[in-house]
């Protein structure tokens, strides 16, 4: 059956999570303050360059007024020193979607950089590890006791090696990096959202055998051959989605992610976009975050956000406020939210 919010049909999920070390996630629904995840201030130094990053994180658990049990499928995952390399780094957000949602996400968060650092090659060659890594946890998920039928996760990945980023990308979550330009601070997208709306991901669906229509279209509500939606931004509440050819499902919104098995024979693939970065002093910071930020604030207004605040903690909670905010002004209901923020400091052109 098709659903006329979030990111695929079945959220609901009734699982639960230990989580350890960086690993976080898993709230109380949102009142005012409360219910907020969120870590403290934390350093790491990138000896090879001699520079530091300064991050924090926060998670936020949707308002769901119908479930309001429901749970954050929302996880994230930082890990320093990859390999006991102290210029190696790996941050993360997974979005889970389907009824085991957070299952996904934090099977994928775990297994994804557990793979990446027992890779002998990602050193020498980090975009065939990444690519590896992705496969093989969607190999792992399959293989698991997790139903990955109709549930799974996006996932917005950036690891720092010395002065360099790579940003792999399955799915609709967004990294982002501020960037100085004279007396203007510029929103540079790291990543592109893997959704219908782009031709080429609409293209390679449509090969796969995919329908491509809105909820409004599968109900017979719109016509089904007008097979433009505008722009994702202008067009977001009734979003193009993927629907098996003789079925009203999944109804994915998204032409990638790790698992949703049913969705991937009609191209829902787990292949990462992979962009890269070198570091330069005018680079100031990275956010890496949930699709509840990014629905319904701009990239560039998340960097104006983010640079009015020494502290990414303070950071972070404005941009969850301001989302979680804006989710209720427009909708009965909010996503759930996640966002990391990663300072870079101290590095110079020498």
């Amino acid at each position: 059956m098709g659903c006329a919010h979030g990111k695929c049909c079945n959220r609901d999920s009734s699982t639960s999570d230990e989580d350890s070390g960086h690993h976080q996630r898993g709230i109380r629904p949102y009142k005012n303050k409360d219910g907020l995840a969120q870590r403290s201030l934390e350093l790491v130094h990138v000896p090879s360059h001699n520079f530091t990053l300064q991050y924090s994180s926060l998670t936020q658990h949707g308002y769901y007024p119908d479930t309001t049990d429901r749970e954050n499928q929302d996880s994230f995952c930082i890990k320093t020193q990859i390999q006991g390399n102290p210029n190696v780094h790996f941050f993360g957000v997974f979005d889970g979607h389907g009824q085991y949602g957070a299952q996904c996400s934090n099977f994928v968060k775990d297994k994804l950089v557990e793979i990446l650092s027992s890779d002998p090659t990602l050193l020498d060659d980090p975009l065939k590890a990444y690519n590896s890594a992705f496969l093989a946890t969607n190999s792992e998920l399959r293989d698991s006791e997790i139903d990955d039928a109709l549930s799974g996760t996006t996932a917005i990945t950036v690891l720092v090696v010395g002065d360099t980023l790579y940003v792999a990308n399955v799915g609709d979550s967004r990294a982002v990096i501020a960037v100085k330009d004279g007396d203007r601070i510029l929103a540079q997208d790291l990543s592109v959202d893997q959704t219908p709306f782009r031709k080429d991901e609409y293209d390679r669906v449509k090969l796969f055998g995919a329908r491509v229509l809105s909820v409004d279209q599968v109900e017979g509500l719109k016509d089904p051959d007008i097979q433009h939606w505008g722009d994702e931004e202008s067009h977001g509440g009734d979003p193009p989605r993927l629907w098996v050819p003789n079925g009203m499902y999944p109804g994915t919104a998204f032409t990638r992610s790790v698992g949703d098995s049913t969705a991937e024979k009609i191209g829902v693939i787990a292949v990462p976009e992979i962009s890269i970065v070198r570091l330069t002093p005018s680079h100031l910071f990275f956010v890496v975050a949930s699709d509840g930020v990014f629905e319904f604030l701009s990239s560039q207004t998340v960097v104006n956000m983010a640079t009015a605040y020494k502290d990414p903690s303070d950071a972070c909670a404005a941009i969850a406020g301001d989302s979680y905010k804006r989710w209720l002004e427009l909708e009965n209901r909010t996503d759930d939210i996640t966002i990391i923020i990663v300072q870079i400091k101290g590095l110079s052109n020498v």
